[in-house]
């Protein structure tokens, strides 16, 4: 059966994101625990805990992921921005703990003058401070690429799961990767794109897909998302990723835009009709 969901708010209460994914149809999905844009602790009751534990086994709705603060860098040379970023993901892996969310989601940051390697050694030992619960596994986010944000190559994600410690593992962007420069617009790029991912980095580490189509071109490491089929991506390339035999089992999560009369809802009907069951 597909896993297929979306990024759903947490708005009155963290139950309501379970609400809302069966709203529009989604059976797995991602949540933040704050406004990504400020730094802010989790602030979860008991309670609603254990009523978003209940609801999602009930209506069998996982797995889940946590997406971590936007200010989150753990690329960064400067001690105080590291210090914040190393203490908000340890909050996150914490609240998913008490949730029983599976994942926490990251991305790596920009590395802003240490240079690449330098800035991949940050990430690396940054994620060595946290102390994550069992049962949780922070997936290294890719990225689209622009300016020193690092991730938007495949190496990039293998050299921090290298150098960690950590049992990590990776969530992939359709949109970041595609403004990264691997084409996924066509049946054969798709192919191709997933063969180097396996060589670089292992399929076995891909725990998590949002799928998002893309209003740039491909290489413009812009990251803008499309609904699905209707973006620069494209139809073929969407059918192919859905339907790609290495991908049959990993989570779907869509990041979409509500625009133009479509929402999640539609973005999750037209992904269940392109897969091809």
């Amino acid at each position: 059966m597909i896993r297929i969901g979306a990024h759903t708010s947490i708005a009155g209460g963290v139950p309501n994101a379970v609400d809302e994914q069966i709203e529009i149809g989604g059976n797995c999905g991602q949540i933040f625990t704050h406004s990504p844009q400020v730094w802010q602790d989790p602030n979860i009751g008991d309670d609603e805990a254990a009523t978003f534990r209940e609801m999602a086994e009930e209506h069998d709705l996982g797995p889940w992921v946590i997406h971590s603060s936007y200010l989150v860098n753990l690329c960064t040379p400067k001690d105080d921005l590291r210090e914040k970023s190393v203490d908000s993901m340890q909050k996150e892996v914490d609240a998913a703990d008490k949730l029983d969310i599976e994942y926490v989601n990251v991305h790596l940051g920009a590395h802003t003058g240490a240079g690449v390697d330098g800035g991949l050694d940050n990430a690396a030992s940054a994620l060595d401070e946290l102390d994550i619960p069992d049962g949780v596994t922070v997936l290294v986010e890719s990225d689209a690429g622009s300016g020193t944000k690092l991730g938007g190559d495949f190496e990039h994600l293998a050299t921090v799961l290298d150098r960690s410690e950590q049992d990590l593992d990776v969530c992939l962007d359709t949109a970041h990767m595609f403004g990264a420069g691997y084409d996924l617009s066509t049946p054969v790029g798709v192919e191709e794109t997933i063969e180097e991912f396996d060589d670089v980095v292992g399929l076995e580490h891909l725990e998590c897909i949002h799928l998002n189509d893309s209003k740039h071109e491909c290489g413009t490491n812009k990251d803008e998302h499309a609904h699905i089929g209707e973006g620069l991506i494209g139809e073929d390339g969407m059918r192919t990723l859905i339907n790609h035999e290495d991908l049959l089992d990993v989570p779907l999560v869509l990041e979409t835009p509500t625009e133009n009369g479509k929402s999640f809802a539609w973005n999750v009907e037209r992904v269940r009709e392109l897969r091809e069951e």
